[in-house]
């Protein structure tokens, strides 16, 4: 068997692999995309950092290919959907770098408030200007963190040595669980305004791209200081520059950028920012961790040792899963819908299969449900190993059942997930094994395809809705691929179910939803 390293690796990792009988080992670092996609077909396994990107033409010319595994956290780099229709397994290492990211964090939130850099700047340019750099303090300041996992868990728990209150906003955190960690969880608003320092610790996707712009600016205190250790992207570079000039935020220290490097970007040249060259996992035990972490790992799955930290397969025997991944499918769609569908904080989630599915191991449905269900908020860092694991230490209950019961179709996957402000029930079927359905959102029953951009509008039962919707999406240029519709009685609550070909930007969702006798309308995306 032959596996590539194409990127720096600790000696530590590297000498795990060379250790490894039958393994031959080639380290490229530094291997451009297109000698990678030449050689790539002679390797059963390829270990990265964050310095190659392993492209869908990358991966289609992969023969042998089983295993990639990325040396960190962030998958951005890595086409997961290319790979996994090619069968093959991407795993990451998730927790290695966990102490280091939270660390340099809080080296950011106490130089950003000592002013550190600019003293030690000063001094170096002979001046003695104590009084231009007067700081603040950190005690019995409001730090508000978006996103309690693990680094933002540890970042809370520095702050709170400092005598910080801590506030936080994560959807995936049950209030019980918040209350055991002495933290007060808030909504995303009453976060942007109280807080005197605001953390993201959240991964990039479509739901946490740009959830820090103009709007939120606004809503913020005058003077506050913001971080962003976690991924470029999620706070709004341009619209930070233009709160920074107009004094809204005092300061802003960042180290991860949209585009890295950052190349003459304006937001270096304000003296209020602090930067650093993305070195939130930049430690020597880091490094080490997450190299040693994905060599053991990577080297299991070629020796049959089994799979961990897999973000696209679960751990279940090759002839089962040939059977059950149609359902896997099914079960991830339906609790990325209920998690887009879901407000408040999630307490339980209650899943319930009937008919011939109950014949097989449904366990590992129900962590493709719950890793759907995570997913929208905590991106890459959960999977099919950590998922429940990760539900576990939000507080979220998982209870699954089985019943033999006749139901309305042959095989079903029955969901109700409890927040703390209502209760959310969507169904799900095979018509066929390539034709997953929705059957069922709340009391209604429908017949959606759970794929792409969904609309879904709750509205009364009334002539003229259909024109409506369509008109309003017809003049932003959407076009309509699919639709469906339920109801309970005539002239009731109903609900309208649209698949859709492209994205449908906020403003036209606030239209749909402020359009007579429309109660709501919800973009998913699948």
């Amino acid at each position: 068997m032959k596996l590539l390293v194409s990127d720096s690796l600790s000696e530590e990792g590297l000498k795990i692999l060379k250790e490894t009988k039958g393994l031959q080992i080639d380290v490229l670092d530094g291997i451009s995309p297109d000698k990678l996609k030449g050689v790539i077909k002679e390797y059963d396994a390829l270990i990265i950092r964050s310095g190659t990107k392993v492209t869908r033409e990358i991966i289609q010319a992969a023969e042998k290919l089983r295993v990639i595994g990325r040396a960190g956290v962030g998958l951005d780099n890595v086409d997961v959907e290319a790979a996994s229709a090619r069968g093959i397994i991407v795993m990451n290492a998730p927790e290695g770098n966990t102490i280091a990211t939270a660390e340099h964090t809080f080296s950011l939130l106490l130089a950003l408030a000592r002013k550190i850099p600019q003293a030690n700047e000063s001094l170096r340019q002979n001046k003695w200007d104590r009084k231009g750099l007067t700081g603040v303090e950190l005690y019995r300041k409001m730090l508000g963190i978006i996103g309690l996992g693990r680094v933002g868990s540890e970042v809370a728990r520095r702050a709170q040595s400092f005598g910080m209150h801590v506030i936080a906003y994560d959807p995936f955190l049950s209030v019980e669980k918040a209350s055991k960690m002495d933290i007060e969880l808030v909504s995303f608003e009453d976060l942007l305004t109280r807080s005197d320092f605001i953390t993201v610790h959240t991964p990039l996707t479509k739901e946490t791209k740009h959830m820090i712009s103009t709007k939120e600016f606004d809503l913020m205190k005058e003077g506050v200081r913001v971080l962003n250790c976690a991924r470029g992207g999620i706070i709004d570079e341009k619209a930070l520059e233009k709160a920074i000039k107009s004094g809204k935020v005092a300061g802003a220290a960042i180290d991860v950028f949209e585009e890295e490097p950052p190349e003459n970007h304006p937001l270096l040249k304000l003296e209020q920012v602090l930067a650093t060259p993305h070195l939130g996992a930049s430690t020597t035990e880091a490094q080490v961790n997450v190299a040693v972490d994905i060599a053991r790992q990577v080297v299991d799955v070629l020796l049959d040792r089994g799979i961990r930290n897999a973000v696209n397969t679960p751990s279940v025997d090759g002839e089962v899963l040939k059977v059950i991944r149609p359902y896997l499918k099914l079960a991830e769609s339906i609790g990325a819908l209920q998690a887009q569908l879901a407000d408040g904080h999630i307490s339980y989630v209650k899943v319930r299969y009937s008919g011939e599915i109950t014949i097989h191991d449904t366990a590992p449905i129900t962590v493709a449900l719950v890793k759907g269900l995570l997913t929208p908020i905590m991106g890459e860092t959960v999977n099919y190993v950590n998922a429940q694991v990760l539900a576990k230490g939000r507080g979220i209950k998982v209870i699954e059942s089985k019943t033999t019961e006749v139901e309305e179709f042959a095989n079903v996957i029955a969901t109700e997930v409890k927040t703390d402000k209502l209760r959310s029930i969507v169904d799900g079927t095979l018509f066929s094994k390539d034709s997953p359905r929705i059957v069922k959102i709340d009391e209604f029953y429908v017949d959606a395809v759970p794929q792409g951009y969904m609309v879904i509008v709750f509205n009364k039962d009334v002539p003229g809705i259909i024109g409506t919707i369509g008109t309003i999406l017809g003049r932003n240029k959407i076009n309509i691929a699919g639709m469906t519709f339920g109801r309970r009685k005539e002239g009731g609550r109903a609900i309208t179910v649209l698949n859709v070909d492209s994205p449908v930007p906020d403003p036209v969702i606030h239209e749909i939803s402020g359009a007579d006798n429309i109660y709501d309308a919800r973009l998913i995306v699948l």
